[in-house]
């Protein structure tokens, strides 16, 4: 079985994270079920919801023929970091009790697969726990965080997020602010890869120019086949390949059907349909995995973790080859993590 690196999923972040370790009646992934889908490590998100905020209603799409939702309201650094503290305490219990290893260099990532271990890259989904005088970065690094998206769908100190919209233009809003710009540097600096998913288009392109590692979109979508903001246009794609980055395809069914409908009867080739368009346009080393795994509706086809050998299977039925496999499963999310991170 191929081992599959994923991009993103939010399993730490639910109610029923307790039970990750020994298994769960719900969500989409934990310790039992990864072993048995080949998911040999991920990037784990630290997510803060916004307190009091309705889910989305994707099916507005489907139902009106266009669905538009404001941005979620921002949060202050009090709720982000008391969420996220408490969720990284899981992780480094998991990894105390010999569940999962936290991946703090490349090494540990290598040494993860070999001994079977899931391998966790601890990520802030949002980066709103972190001050704009960045004086927690150093912390949050040293507790682990070696991922960071500037943003979550609301608007924060660093930067804008893209509103949820279909059919729409993910070129939103203004881009970083200085302390976004004075972040992204320092994370070059430590060596925390930066994650564009959920960034604005105008942000995208700010990050692009100061041109400090490669453009890294953990778990989006191709716009051109599914118009909805949370996607990459072809110009975004073709630089994160210049940059030497990657796109993780992202699984969850608003962000690949062409109807932006939230409608789980989703065959998985539509899955694999944006990551043929992704390879054809940018290369198969530069596209790879990020399903968001119990943060979104994935095909039922799908069903959890224990599905991605049939995505493999789907990927090979149309036409993939072995090597552009490992490549898509492992292989550039373990080449593009370790060059933001300067191994």
């Amino acid at each position: 079985m191929i081992p599959v690196f994923d991009g993103h999923n939010d399993a730490i972040t639910r109610e029923d994270a307790a039970d990750f370790a020994t298994g769960r009646a719900g969500g989409h992934i934990d310790v039992p079920r990864a072993r048995a889908g080949g998911l040999g490590g991920g990037i784990f998100a630290l997510f803060t919801p916004t307190p009091g905020a309705e889910s989305v209603d994707f099916d507005a799409a489907a139902e009106d023929e266009r669905m538009e939702v404001e941005l979620a309201a921002p949060i202050g650094p009090e709720i982000a970091a008391a969420t996220t503290t408490a969720a990284a305490g899981r992780l480094l219990a998991l990894e105390r009790g010999g569940h999962a290893r936290i991946v703090r260099a490349i090494g540990d990532l290598d040494a993860a697969r070999e001994e079977g271990v899931l391998a966790i890259v601890m990520h802030h989904e949002g980066a709103e726990a972190i001050d704009p005088g960045l004086e927690a970065l150093d912390l949050w690094y040293a507790a682990g965080l070696r991922s960071l998206g500037l943003v979550w769908s609301r608007t924060n100190a660093f930067a804008h997020g893209v509103p949820f919209a279909f059919p729409a233009s993910p070129d939103t809003g203004p881009g970083l602010t200085m302390a976004g710009r004075r972040l992204v540097r320092r994370c070059a600096e430590r060596g925390v890869a930066v994650d564009l998913s959920h960034l604005n288009e105008a942000g995208f392109w700010d990050v692009a120019k100061l041109d400090l590692a490669p453009l890294i979109a953990s778990h989006s979508g191709v716009h051109a086949l599914c118009a909805s903001t949370r996607n990459l246009t072809d110009a975004q794609l073709e630089a994160i390949a210049a940059s030497g980055g990657l796109v993780g395809i992202v699984f969850a069914v608003p962000f690949v059907r062409a109807d932006g409908a939230d409608d789980p009867d989703t065959p998985i080739e539509t899955i694999v349909a944006h990551i043929r368009y992704a390879v054809d346009r940018i290369g198969a080393e530069h596209v790879a995995l990020g399903s968001d795994f119990d943060g979104a509706t994935v095909p039922d086809a799908l069903g959890d973790v224990t599905g991605l050998p049939k995505l493999l299977d789907a990927l090979r039925a149309d036409g993939f080859t072995e090597d552009e496999l490992r490549a898509i499963a492992w292989d550039n999310w373990r080449r593009v993590l370790g060059r933001a991170w300067r191994a």
